[in-house]
């Protein structure tokens, strides 16, 4: 079952999330999730992603701020019938994978042929009646998300689906969530690492310290690629391109001439290239550069990679990262 495009499945307005006097977790977060689309929280370890899950799903109450989840309070049941989550999954250890899921099942008065069918959705039909004991943690991982879609969920919540698996377990990961993004469900899964929500995602939203620093699809998020030229004589080059009609911005550095086109693509680079090769600049280097996902994080992070400084004591002043894309206030 999957909700209809153009809806809201997660609403989330001024939420604020406080653990004692002291340390703000969330800080006036707001998100606007269309139904139908996998939308990526990236931070650092710390940044407040999983604490912000945890409300989303009715875990944790929040200080203040509004929640709506497939258009209802978070832990109402009319809501929590439509929604599956994945995060730090017990198992028990002597039964089988099969079992294991079976017990939850039926708990949720769900039948054996729905864990069956679950069971080959995470790909694990082959060793479903193997003990979890025996199982690799990249397979106890795929047996979470095998629990997280009994109820055939309109909302999948995914907390750092692959934190922990070796390379090839990510891969595999990786492609069932790309699998189960098809259809019309809702995804939402948080992660640190770049590659894969660059990878998985539609649209990403760049947390740390509690705050939503931007917002937007990941080519949104690295900004306009830029032209790299080598050229000589240097200097010529700088002033002729900056006086083309192509180009927005010319400037030097490390001896390479990097420009911002008025028009990103293969066409006004190569009107480029011909106005520098025509008034005989010996162009030796053209190529495109775009900022990689990681560095915009840095960017607006100032370089923090999360712990102690991402769980803050007071209230600061916003990141100037606000100035790249203010996130939706819907």
């Amino acid at each position: 079952m999957v909700g209809l495009a153009g809806e809201l499945a997660v609403e989330v307005r001024g939420l604020v999330k406080c653990f004692g006097a002291d340390v703000v977790a969330v800080d006036g977060l707001s998100l606007a999730i269309q139904a139908g689309e996998v939308y990526g929280l990236l931070g650092p370890n710390g940044a407040g992603k999983t604490t912000t899950l945890r409300m989303l799903l009715g875990l944790v109450r929040p200080t203040s701020g509004l929640i709506r989840v497939l258009g209802a309070p978070p832990g109402d049941p009319a809501g929590l019938r439509r929604l599956g989550a994945m995060g730090e999954t017990a198992f028990y250890p002597f039964l089988s994978g099969r079992d294991n899921v079976r017990v939850v099942a039926r708990r949720c008065g769900i039948g054996d042929q729905r864990v069956e069918v679950v069971l080959e959705q995470a790909g694990l039909t082959a060793r479903a009646g193997d003990k979890v004991a025996g199982y690799s943690f990249g397979m106890q991982q795929r047996l979470g998300v095998a629990v997280a879609l009994l109820k055939d969920p309109e909302l999948l919540v995914l907390d750092e689906p692959a934190n922990g698996l070796d390379p090839a377990g990510q891969l595999e990961i990786r492609a069932l969530i790309r699998s189960l993004g098809t259809g019309g469900r809702t995804i939402v899964l948080s992660s640190h690492d770049m590659a894969e929500v660059e990878e998985l995602c539609g649209r990403v939203g760049i947390i740390s310290g509690g705050r939503l620093l931007a917002e937007g699809s990941p080519a949104e998020l690295r900004g306009t690629s830029r032209l790299i030229v080598r050229a000589e004589p240097s200097g010529d080059a700088a002033v002729l391109a900056a006086a083309s009609t192509e180009v927005e911005q010319a400037e030097m550095a490390d001896g390479e001439l990097a420009l911002t086109l008025r028009r990103p693509g293969a066409t006004s680079a190569a009107a480029v290239n011909r106005e520098l090769v025509g008034a005989g600049i010996q162009v030796s280097e053209i190529r495109t550069a775009r900022r990689s996902l990681q560095q915009v994080f840095l960017d607006l992070t100032g370089g923090r990679t999360g712990g102690a400084d991402s769980l803050r004591s007071r209230p600061g002043r916003r990141s100037r990262a606000h100035q790249l894309r203010r996130p939706s206030r819907r």
